[in-house]
């Protein structure tokens, strides 16, 4: 058994991001740019309106003559004399020897003649030629996290594809002849399967929207079987439940049946102590506790960094942060401890509910309060180190 810092630390030896493939800026949402974005344009391309109103070279006079007109996507670019305006809209090139626009709620015009009757300052209301950005200067860098925002600036630059760091692809197994699917009717000695949907919720965050998940029958041939196909289709797998040492639990010896190197085996926690570790050439394997709250814990703690990081994110851990403790937590176990709890206005309170089985108090928690394994007391107001929990 192997501490939690030591399984940690395991852990990031494969926290390496994935290749990177082309994909279209509509499908890349909540992926990460593999690639520095350099602006193949100006933007804006021309000198460019930002009113409605009329386009003229700034003077003290107040009045102009109209001699055209601009709309947005026009290519005519008007010669202007001095003493003439164009008629022009928010987005419309302004002609080369305009300088200003006046809004067109501060004018007054009869026919083609224009009185200003509040003057704007020089260069108002027009956004000059590369304002956003210029020609070839950096857009995006390498490792941006492509959301609504960035996509949509892509596109205005006219960028179609862009190289993003791959999704992995992930296999959820589950094991226990006791579980049923939600809406099934519970049998004497049955209960629901709970793990299948929260794993499958918390890798969807992390923008994996397509796992599969598997049930494999409390059976050596069919776990073994089940971990033998998911290693050929998967590049990482999470097995919920059958890797302590009962009667029916065989998924340990299925994965070394399957030659999957043990990294590590069981860690000195609570919940969550019978967790496995290992891979198969580049294919990682996580036997996670059957227990509900368990197996969420051990996601938080080591799946998503390693994920995450496949995805090509940097701080691929959960952010930490201390608190006060809002009540006092005792360490009888000599294990480091997650406890569910709550932190506001850095207060952390620590809540109940706190067996492996339950996920009534994750319902509500925002936080993963930690207590060290050699840390025996932490008292009222002494600080207490926390694990943000996604909101």
């Amino acid at each position: 058994m192997i501490s939690v810092s030591e399984a940690i630390q395991q852990i990031e030896n494969y926290c390496k991001p994935n290749n990177f493939e082309q994909k279209s800026i509509k499908e890349v949402l909540g992926l990460v740019l593999a690639e520095d974005i350099f602006s193949p344009i100006n933007m804006p391309p021309f000198k460019q309106s930002s009113m409605d109103g009329y386009a003229f070279t700034y003077d003290d006079d107040s009045n102009y003559e109209i001699v055209g007109e601009v709309q947005a996507g026009d290519s005519k670019n008007i010669e202007l004399k001095s003493g003439q305006a164009v008629r022009i809209f928010t987005g419309a090139r302004v002609p080369d020897h305009a300088d200003t626009v006046v809004m067109q709620e501060h004018t007054k015009v009869e026919g083609e003649k224009l009185t200003i009757e509040k003057l704007p300052t020089k260069f108002s209301n027009v956004r000059p030629l590369g304002e956003q950005i210029a020609e070839g200067e950096l857009a995006l860098a390498k490792g941006t996290l492509l959301n609504e925002g960035t996509i949509g600036f892509l596109a205005g630059l006219g960028i179609a594809e862009v190289k993003v760091y791959s999704v992995p692809k992930v296999s959820i197994l589950i094991t226990g002849d006791e579980l049923r699917q939600v809406g099934e009717k519970l049998e004497e000695g049955q209960v629901y399967d709970s793990n299948s949907i929260t794993l499958q919720l918390a890798l969807k965050k992390l923008g994996i929207t397509e796992a599969r998940i598997v049930k494999i029958e409390d059976d050596f041939e069919a776990t073994k079987r089940a971990i033998q196909e998911e290693l050929d289709a998967a590049d990482i797998i999470l097995i919920s439940g059958g890797i302590s040492v009962g009667d029916y639990d065989f998924v340990k010896r299925s994965l070394e049946e399957n030659k999957v190197t043990e990294i590590f085996y069981k860690v000195n926690q609570k919940p969550g102590k019978p967790l496995w570790f290992g891979h198969k050439e580049e294919r990682l394997v996580f036997a996670l506790p059957g227990n509900p709250a368990s197996s969420l814990s051990c996601f938080y703690v080591y799946v998503l960094p390693v994920i995450q990081a496949k995805l090509g994110h940097s701080n691929y851990h959960l952010q930490r942060g201390e608190a006060k403790a809002a009540n006092g937590v005792k360490n009888v176990y000599g294990k480091t401890l997650f406890l569910k709890g709550v932190v506001a206005d850095g207060v952390a309170t620590q809540l109940t509910g706190q067996a492996s089985s339950m996920l009534k108090s994750f319902a509500t928690a925002n936080t993963l309060l930690v207590v060290p394994e050699n840390k025996e007391v932490i008292q009222e107001g002494e600080e207490i180190t926390y694990i943000q929990l996604n909101s």
